[in-house]
């Protein structure tokens, strides 16, 4: 079963691997700032939490939009991504709510998408192999924006 089989296996994937690569960039951080053995860990673990960061953001976007979560749910959502491993405990919640679903609505050929943020996700989600490409490449663009931005400050 892929992770793209159902908007809950895509949100959980995503918010434990945020969550994952938000401890490996506090490891480092302990190991620069604390220890002050290296540096090294921050940039190489900062850089994989920065992308899967952005994966996280794009993936809670899409969820948001077909699972028809709230304004405050989904600004909720995409704030959990801030804290170290609020995304965790926001997927448990927000499944514990019944606001995950198993199943995507907009991939059905026989739902109608209202408005254009459900029609852009719909087309995504009934092309997974286009929709998966373009994820990487989104990712990919927005990584390559914020590394041309430069790191945060401080």
């Amino acid at each position: 079963m892929s992770i793209l089989s159902s908007p809950l296996r895509l949100f959980r994937t995503v918010a434990v691997a945020e969550a994952v690569t938000w401890a490996l960039l506090l490891v480092g951080m302990f190991l620069k700032y604390v220890t002050e053995t290296t540096d090294k860990a921050v940039s190489v673990f900062g850089m994989v939490h920065g992308v899967v960061f952005i994966a996280y953001v794009l993936t809670a976007l899409v969820v948001w939009v077909d699972q028809r979560w709230s304004p405050v749910r989904g600004l909720l959502g995409l704030a959990a991504a801030v804290p170290p491993f609020f995304t965790v405990l926001f997927d448990r919640a927000t499944e514990k709510r019944g606001l995950l679903d198993t199943r995507w609505r907009l991939a059905d050929a026989g739902s109608t998408p209202a408005g254009p943020a459900e029609k852009a996700v719909a087309g995504l989600l009934r092309r997974p192999a286009r929709a998966a490409l373009g994820g990487v490449v989104a990712v990919a663009a927005l990584t390559a924006v914020a590394l041309a931005v430069g790191p945060p400050v401080g």
